[in-house]
């Protein structure tokens, strides 16, 4: 799944090419993905777009109109294309814009989101999301109070949108081997010490992931076809087996919350939390 990095990356690839364009018409070729495609967007006609912004995995087109959501869910990318272009099996949807280029959604999963709102003040995928990692407001003092009395692991915990979002799976284990935290640790049993790790490799590790252009495993690419590099820079993620970089000990995996988490054992000890005072 896309996660910040990937999303981030996306915007700002697809930026150049659509700020202050006029989206001429939308072809919809799949009417439901995730959920039904909003009605609006079927007739949506000679709307300019002001801006491509983004909050937690969601990228926001901000028109003149309103505003189309967009989550790329599993396996969705987007990519400038030419009139020319061909259409594959698993393009859904079409921004067309009148300088003849056009924006094009693929999703083999049909996991993804296209969805429209008149304002983002009340929509409600966002009335419950957490501050953004690489935003001022995300704190280790925040991080610390929201920690208190919880008995979840952090590994899920860090993935939770409502404490902070756009950290999945990927970026989320890579933090926790930096920060030399186990991932089935407590939160509760986080020092203000960890949290100030926590949140100082959060910001380092996506600021670094979004200029490699992202992450590829599987079906990310950036809008103009080339892969995530951060990949290359992973030091546990997809590791099972292999040698840790620091000390050289086999990198093991367990399930937390239904994913699979990887560590190293020496380097990320589960005995390294102290109760917070």
């Amino acid at each position: 799944m896309p996660e910040l990095p990937e999303v981030e990356t996306t915007r700002q690839g697809i930026l150049p090419y659509l700020q202050d364009q006029v989206i001429d018409h939308v072809i919809i070729r799949t009417p439901r993905l995730r959920w039904t495609i909003s009605q609006t967007l079927f007739n949506l006609k000679s709307e300019r777009i002001i801006t491509v912004k983004r909050r937690a995995k969601y990228l926001i087109f901000q028109l003149e109109l309103g505003y189309i959501v967009v989550h790329l869910g599993m396996s969705g990318s987007l990519r400038i294309v030419s009139a020319q272009d061909p259409v594959y099996k698993h393009d859904h949807i079409d921004l067309v814009l009148s300088n003849g280029k056009i924006l094009r959604y693929n999703d083999p999963r049909k996991f993804g989101a296209w969805l429209w709102t008149a304002s983002l003040d009340d929509f409600s995928l966002f009335n419950k999301l957490g501050p953004e990692p690489l935003s001022d407001a995300f704190t280790a003092e925040y991080l610390f109070s929201m920690s208190r009395k919880r008995h979840t692991k952090v590994k899920s915990w860090l993935m939770n949108n409502a404490v902070v979002v756009g950290v999945g799976n990927i970026y989320a284990n890579e933090v926790l081997f930096s920060c030399g935290i186990h991932p089935a640790v407590e939160v509760a049993q986080l020092t203000k010490q960890q949290c100030e790790l926590l949140v100082c490799n959060i910001k380092q590790i996506l600021q670094q992931a979004i200029k490699q252009g992202g992450t590829t495993l599987q079906d990310f690419i950036q809008p103009d076809g080339r892969p995530g590099y951060f990949k290359q820079s992973l030091k546990v993620y997809g590791r099972k087996g292999e040698p840790c970089h620091c000390c050289g000990h086999p990198i093991e995996s367990q399930i937390i919350g239904q994913r699979n988490s990887f560590y190293c054992p020496i380097c990320q000890p589960f005995c390294n939390s102290q109760k917070s005072k």
